[in-house]
Formats: structure tokens, sequence, C-alpha cells
């Protein structure tokens, strides 16, 4: 899921890639500086604030709880609580929770809840850059879909089903036009065949397949309709990984099983 220096995983090589790359080619101090420098003005911009989605700006009915999450120096995690009930019946929700998981001030992750406390929905900034480009859709509180934006325009490139905790279907759009030309259908997890819409005219040229299922007859003669594609799973359903709620606290996303 992650571009250059992303979230969930990508960030540590790189991170130290750079720096002995800089050794090697005998990077200055003052570079060193500068560069420190123009990352704590991004941090400290007041115009940019810290990126916070979770609504509990002048709210009377919302808490918020801030906390320091690992190798962070000041507070990355933010949760907003819902106040209900009054007197001894009063108690709290969570409704919202961001993370601050590459540690640069700006919070680049929100994952919301319902009333029963179960993921509903998360939103990303997987490269950092400001815009959110990764949402992740729960059914009682698991993953059901994933969608990506890879090209930065706001629109899901590559969109990822799954049933029963096992990716069940990709289909990605490779020449942001807005429809799918890929088509990826899986089996207990593993890839059983790929379409492919050579001419983007909306329907499969043809279908490749795994060595495993190459015995198997073609899907249909000719060209087969992207309904059809997807109509081979079904539509991904509810009750897919089980994500760790706290998991955000240490820099990784409850998204990673979802993530590239």
């Amino acid at each position: 899921m992650t571009r250059g220096c992303g979230r969930w995983g990508g960030n540590v090589l790189p991170l130290f890639g750079g720096l002995l790359l800089a050794q090697s080619c005998g990077c200055s101090a003052s570079q060193s500086a500068e560069a420190r420098s123009a990352q704590a003005g991004k941090r400290d911009d007041p115009a940019r604030g810290d990126g916070a989605r979770c609504e509990f700006k002048g709210r009377v009915d919302r808490e918020v709880s801030e906390s320091v999450g690992t190798g962070a120096l000041q507070p990355s995690i933010r949760r907003v609580f819902r106040i209900v009930g009054e007197g001894e019946q009063r108690r709290r929700i969570l409704i919202c929770r961001e993370v601050d998981t590459n540690l640069d001030g700006v919070k680049d992750l929100v994952r919301r809840y319902n009333e029963q406390g179960e993921a509903v929905e998360e939103q990303a900034d997987s490269n950092y850059d400001g815009r959110l480009d990764t949402w992740i859709r729960f059914s009682k509180g698991r993953i059901a879909q994933v969608d990506i934006d890879l090209n930065g325009d706001d629109s899901p490139d590559e969109t990822r089903y799954y049933v029963h905790g096992k990716l069940s279907r990709v289909q990605r759009d490779t020449n942001h036009d807005g429809k799918p030309d890929i088509w990826e259908i899986y089996a207990a997890g593993h890839l059983e065949r790929m379409g492919v819409d050579v001419d983007h005219d909306g329907r499969v040229d043809r279908w490749n397949r795994d060595e495993v299922s190459a015995h198997q007859p073609p899907a249909a003669e000719g060209k087969a309709s992207a309904d059809e594609a997807e109509g081979a799973d079904g539509q991904a359903k509810a009750g897919a990984g089980a994500a760790d709620d706290d998991a955000g606290e240490s820099g990784a996303s409850p998204g990673d099983e979802a993530s590239h």
C-alpha cells in the first residue's frame, strides 16, 4: 500500500537506507541540519494543524484522551469518546481514534467505531502528502473492503475484497480511466486466475491462470464481461481479517493485512 517511505512497514528500511546512502555520498552535517529544520517546520506549521479528522471541537458530549505512542516524544494518539447517560449511568463510548504513525506531528490515520465499539471505517494518508489515499471498510469489526488511490486523484485505482479472513477478489484500474481492467480471483487466499481487459472496453479479453488451476477449463468462450468476472466470487461480504484496535499505537495500521 505504501509508496516511497510509506506507512505500515515501509518507512523503516527507507529511513535507514537513506542514512547509509547519505553517509556514503559524503552529505554534509549542514544538509542534515537543514532537513531536520524543514521537518520541524512541517510539524509546527499552525496553518496545517495536526490533521485532526475526529469530530470533537465544540462538542460538550465528547471527551478526548491523548496518549504517547511507542517512540513518540509528544502525544501521537487521540481517542474521542461520546458521553452518554447521566449520574451513575454516565459512560464513555469510543467513537473515533486517530494516530500520527510517522511521528511528524500530523495525524495520518483515523478510525471510526459504532455504538458497539466495532470498527466501521478507516482512512489513511499512507505517503504523508496530506491527502487521504486509503479507505478501509469494516463489517462487524472486521476488514471487508480496501480502496487505494495510487495516483493522487482521490479516486480508488485498486479495490480489495475479503471474505472469511482471506483475500477474495481484487480489481485494478491500471490506466486510471475510472474503470477496472484487471480482475484477480483468489481461492483460499491464493491467486487462482486473473482476467485482463486489453483494449479497455470493460470486458475481459483473456484469463491467466496459475499452474495449480491451469487444468481447469476457461470461465467462458470469447470475451467475458467485467460483471461476470466479479460474479465469479460474488460480492465481497463482511467477515474478513480481524483488526487489532491498538495496532496503530506502535505505528502500524490495523489494515496491514490489506496493504501492499
